[in-house]
């Protein structure tokens, strides 16, 4: 039975007015583009650091997580997603050595400046319309994610059951929107830390509660898991089709690492806000073993839940930790945690929002208005296509099945995966191959999100053209973490054969 008591929302309501309070706040001042997008380059890496952490893991890893080690149906579910999150650290070690020094070099606000500087405008414009595509998808997911629990809260009293989660996703909207059109990266980077905080509290007392509910202990609660096979989390087996082995783990894990720290403007934007390149450098490298650290923990209460539930098989995964919230903990801590999953989800969803909208003045509007990014009109543009973005990821959200089978962090990683190999290629093409240019980058990149659409979508492609199944059958068995390394490799090889077919080009500013 949902337990969700006046003391609880009181908490929720409290919670959620102090987070817009402060993100309205800390960013009250916003003098120019600059400050508003990427705070001025005053944030401690400290800080920057636990940003990064809360941006990728937020409500997400609060709400899907627990359920890969819990699993789908009986005799699934292991600690084996720790092998990608293991290769995610080999990824931010590539992008703090490679990449960073060269954003800082450029002074840069968005990652695809980059681009421009190696290739050309249109390069840089073409980049930066894919990420805007893919975040857009991605984030409309995860704040779908957050709506689930807070439409597990108001269901009860809604009587048309088909209204429940649009409800609870515009709600989550109007805040977001709020304190990210006024406050800018500061609020989103300040905020975030601050809810980072609560919901590893949150998660912490779960762990507490699951022992003393559990008979036994976490002692028993091992045993049984470690009997079952669910605390295995290293298999050597080679497969493509298993996302979760030491070789997809490791090497799909760093790959997608490093597009999604290294090419993607929502990770790329906060260490530019860093207050230097070492600063940057420190955020992302320890931003990798407190994710390890954080996964780790999810999982765990994963194995809590199986055994407290007895191995009990739900719709979704999805639903699990927060029924158990719900359920089982103390009236006040289950406000206070709900509020952190909502919370988090609306930081990281500012922070999305704040990163298209950086990417549409920097990428797309200053270059076709002739406007310098100090300017007073650059700003005020800047607010507006914040608002115009959290309308747009809002909308997402609300078209998103409720009736998913996947987990949601599956379903976003993979979205993510989609066109990030593209990008990535692209920018190691322009670092490894001088004798590409504008047209062989272009070229490259869209090859590989074509082909690459092939392999996301082929099981619904089959699905629809039954004569294209065995076709594309193979396609369909390659697991997520694969994606971006081979969205990579496309890039670099149709990019290098295209620059074969004119002379080398003259020197131009390098991207190295």
């Amino acid at each position: 039975m949902t337990r969700f008591t006046w003391i609880d929302f009181a908490v929720l309501v409290a919670y959620l007015a102090g987070t817009t309070t402060l993100g309205l706040w800390v960013g009250r001042s916003q003098k120019d583009a600059k400050d508003y997008f990427v705070a001025g380059g005053a944030i401690p890496w400290w800080a920057v650091m636990f940003s990064i952490v809360a941006s990728e893991t937020s409500a997400l890893t609060f709400i899907s997580i627990p359920g890969l080690s819990y699993g789908a149906t009986a005799g699934m579910g292991d600690l084996g997603f720790l092998q990608v999150v293991a290769g995610y650290i080999i990824g931010r070690f590539v992008v703090a050595n490679v990449l960073l020094p060269r954003y800082f070099a450029g002074n840069l606000v968005t990652a695809y400046a980059l681009l421009e500087t190696r290739f050309g405008l249109e390069t840089r414009r073409f980049t930066s319309i894919v990420f805007m595509v893919t975040r857009a998808l991605a984030d409309s997911v995860r704040v779908f994610a957050t709506a689930i629990p807070v439409a597990l809260i108001i269901s009860p009293s809604v009587t048309n059951k088909a209204l429940v989660m649009p409800i609870a996703v515009l709600s989550l909207g109007l805040l977001t929107v709020l304190y990210t059109y006024k406050g800018g990266m500061k609020a989103v980077v300040w905020t975030e830390l601050v809810q980072a905080g609560i919901y590893l509290s949150g998660a912490l007392a779960a762990i507490i509660i699951l022992g003393h509910l559990v008979p036994g202990g976490w002692s028993s609660i091992w045993s049984a898991a470690s009997a079952a096979g669910k605390t295995k989390a290293i298999d050597f087996h080679w497969t493509t089709s298993n996302p979760h082995t030491v070789w997809a783990g490791l090497i799909g894990g760093a790959f997608l690492a490093m597009a999604s720290h290294g090419t993607d403007q929502l990770i790329v934007q906060r260490l530019m806000s860093s207050r230097s390149l070492k600063d940057a450098q420190r955020a992302i490298i320890g931003s990798g073993f407190v994710v390890f650290v954080q996964f780790f923990l999810f999982l765990t209460i994963g194995l809590g839940l199986w055994a407290f539930y007895r191995a009990r098989v739900f719709p979704t995964t999805d639903l699990i930790f927060p029924t158990f919230i719900l359920e089982q903990m103390p009236t006040g801590l289950v406000g206070l945690i709900v509020a952190a999953i909502v919370a988090a989800t609306m930081s990281t969803h500012s922070g999305a929002i704040n990163s298209l909208a950086g990417a549409t003045t920097h990428d797309i509007y200053l270059p076709i208005s002739k406007r310098s990014a100090d300017d007073p009109q650059t700003l005020k543009m800047g607010r507006l296509f914040a608002l115009g973005w959290g309308i747009v990821l809002t909308l997402g959200a609300l078209l998103f099945p409720s009736d998913t089978k996947t987990p949601v962090v599956v379903v976003a990683l993979g979205i993510a995966s989609f066109t990030s190999g593209g990008l990535l290629g692209g920018f190691f093409l322009g670092i490894v191959w001088r004798r590409a240019i504008q047209r062989d980058a272009i070229t490259g990149m869209s090859v590989a999100i074509a082909a690459m659409a092939f392999v996301v979508f082929a099981k619904p492609i089959s699905a629809a053209y039954p004569s294209l199944a065995s076709t594309l059958a193979p396609f369909g068995r390659i697991a997520w973490p694969w994606y971006v390394l081979i969205g990579t490799t496309i890039t670099l090889l149709v990019g290098m054969i295209s620059s074969l077919t004119h002379s080398m080009p003259a020197a131009r500013p390098a991207a190295s």
